[in-house]
Parts: C-alpha cells; sequence; structure tokens
C-alpha cells in the first residue's frame, strides 16, 4: 500500500511521506511564540558546494534566537524560517567540495539559522562544512549544541585581546551561558586568576562549579573590595553583560590598560561617565558574534574543540533543560522569561 500523502511547507501537491521525511519547526512571520511557531513537514535539505547535512540529535537555544522570531532582530524569511543557531548531530551527507570522509562524523553547529532557513531546530540541517566542527570523543550531543553562540562569544570577549596566561579575569554574570564558558576557557587559557560575580547564593553555586575560583555577589556593598582580596589586586579583563548597571563596579576593580568587553545589550543604554573612563585609562570593546571577522569565529571554533578535547568545557554548573519539538514554543518562551542554564530542543 502506498504511503499516506501529506501537505509539505514550500511544496504544492503532496508527497509520499517517504519523500520528504523532515520534521520542524517554522515561523513564516515574526511575533509571539505561541502564535507564530509550529512544527509541520518540510522538505529534505540538500547540501549544495561547500555544505554538509546533519541529523540534528539536540539544538540549544539562545536569546539571540527568541529575539529574532520575536521581532526585535528582525531578519529577512526566505518563504519560511526554521529557528536556531546552534546544534549537534551526525553527518549524513556532503556537496560538492566536502570529503566524502566527513559522513559520519559527530559534529557541533554553530550560526546554523544566519542568512539561511536551516536552522537547527529540525530532524536536519545544512550548513556550511567549516560551521560543524568534529566533536571529540566522548563528549555529548547536549555539550555540542550548548557551545555555538555561548562559547564563541565567551572567546571572542577573552581573547580579542590576546591571550589571558597569566591574568586576573572577571566574568560579571558567571552563572549564565556565555559566562559559564568564559570561567571555563579562560582557566583553559591559564588564566592566573578567575573570578566571577552573580546575584546569589544560587547561582554563585553554578559559577563554582563552572570552575570559578572566587565568586562575589555584587549586590555586596563591599564586592568591589572582594574582588580587589581575591584577585590581590586590580583585574586585566573584564568581560560584562551588564555594562551600564556594573560600570561603577568595573572601574572600581580596574588598572591603567585593563579591558572591559561588553556583549550584551540592556533594554536602556547606559549614560558613559567618560571622565571617569579617561581617568581609569580603561579599554572598552564591544562585539556581536554576528559581526565578528571570520578568522576570529574560525580561530574560536578551533580553540574549543581543543579545549573540549583536553575535557576543560563542560556542562557541569550549566543545567539544561530538555525539550520536545513539539514543545518549541514553551521552549522559547522558557528562554524569553530567562530561565537558567541551557534549554535543548531534541528532534526525535
Amino acid at each position: 500500500m502506498a504511503a499516506p500523502a501529506r501537505a509539505i511547507l514550500g511544496q504544492g501537491p503532496a508527497e509520499p511521506e517517504e519523500a520528504y521525511p523532515v520534521r520542524a519547526a517554522v515561523y513564516e512571520r515574526t511575533g509571539p511564540a505561541a502564535e507564530v511557531l509550529r512544527v509541520t513537514d518540510v522538505p529534505t535539505p540538500e547540501p549544495g558546494p561547500g555544505q554538509v547535512r546533519v541529523r540534528v540529535q539536540a539544538s540549544g537555544i539562545n536569546p539571540t534566537d527568541v529575539k529574532t522570531r520575536g521581532g526585535l532582530t528582525p531578519r529577512p524569511i526566505d518563504g519560511f524560517q526554521i529557528p536556531h543557531l546552534d546544534g549537534a548531530g551526525v553527518i549524513d551527507a556532503v556537496g560538492p567540495g566536502v570529503p566524502e570522509e566527513r559522513i559520519g562524523q559527530q559534529v557541533w553547529v554553530w550560526m546554523a539559522a544566519f542568512g539561511q532557513r536551516w536552522g537547527t531546530a529540525a530532524q536536519w540541517t545544512v550548513v556550511p562544512g567549516r560551521q560543524a566542527v568534529p566533536l571529540p570523543d566522548g563528549v555529548s550531543p547536549e555539550l555540542g549544541a550548548s557551545l555555538g553562540v555561548p562559547a564563541m562569544t565567551a572567546h571572542h570577549a577573552l581573547f580579542a585581546d590576546g591571550p589571558v596566561d597569566g591574568q586576573a579575569v572577571l566574568v560579571a554574570g558567571g552563572a549564565g551561558a556565555v559566562g559559564h564558558f568564559c570561567v571555563q576557557l579562560a582557566n583553559w587559557g591559564h588564566a592566573a586568576q578567575v573570578l566571577a560575580t552573580v546575584s546569589g547564593p544560587a547561582k554563585a553555586q553554578l559559577a563554582k562549579e563552572a570552575g570559578a575560583a572566587d565568586v562575589i555577589n555584587y549586590h555586596d556593598a563591599d564586592a568591589a573590595d572582594q574582588i580587589r582580596s581575591a584577585a590581590g589586586g586590580p583585574v586585566d579583563r573584564i568581560i560584562e553583560v551588564a555594562l551600564g548597571a556594573n560600570l561603577e563596579l568595573d572601574l572600581a576593580v580596574s588598572r591603567p590598560g585593563t579591558v572591559v568587553v561588553g556583549y550584551a545589550a540592556e533594554p536602556a543604554d547606559p549614560v558613559l561617565p567618560v571622565r571617569a573612563c579617561m581617568t581609569a585609562n580603561i579599554v572598552l570593546r564591544f562585539m556581536l558574534l554576528y559581526r565578528v571577522p571570520a578568522a576570529a569565529m574560525d580561530q574560536a571554533a578551533t580553540d574549543i574543540s581543543v579545549a573540549l578535547s583536553t575535557g576543560a568545557l563542560t556542562l557541569s554548573g550549566l543545567p539544561t533543560r530538555r525539550f520536545a519539538l513539539d514543545e518549541i514554543a514553551a521552549a522559547q518562551d522558557a528562554v524569553d522569561r530567562g530561565i537558567g542554564g541551557k534549554v535543548l530542543v531534541i528532534p526525535d
């Protein structure tokens, strides 16, 4: 008996089920998750020149995925959009110019949904070969899908101004996903001291599990004194999640030449105290992962894989929450609410 037919998004008449087995979360317009996201069938993606197709085992959600779907950072939609930049899975097909030996590789995927419709919230995705990075043996798909945006942001924030070997590094928001990988990559990079700030005891425990040597509650009146005491003086590099809220503290623990790197935007732009920054002689750097040069992204992917192979990057201190593909709206809403840890969608 012939397989039942079903309508396929982006296709005309219904086709046999075997021809298009891909289930995916899609949206065709921006808006609230429950209103625009749905799970449907899409044509099986085929890898083009230089691309690989990945059978997705886990898809990681980041705040940027939620903002894009919600229309806060809108991007063109090519008929439909499958969300999520990050994921992990197994390469099962390659396009022209990609060695067939890559078929069967376990990989972690970065920037999948950027500039194309094939994000990772589906059973399959296609990406340029360089954006599917081999996972070392023994690394779980859950960890692989948690890398991408957080770990590559952490890498660029930490190393864009040179090595951290021998330096004191302060990670603001050490319990978040970016902060988690900042702590672990700073340790991997042989920082002399890795400190983190958090908002309370539960988050302090997570930052310690990630590897922070000292964790300070930034609400404490003597937070600056605690940081300087733990670091043995001023810190050399600060990775900052909320520049406006934390700049006064950052200036208090800086020395001339301290680099403060902001990687997140607050709802209201901060007022920059120019004279205080001049007096402190600090360096301010801002970054947005979408605009980081390709060479720096490739270096980040290489270094992250090396760190993975040594066991330096783990999920310890980064709780994971798993949702089924049919629960995509709830999963994105959880991220939108600021739920702690990492939210993963499992396509099967």
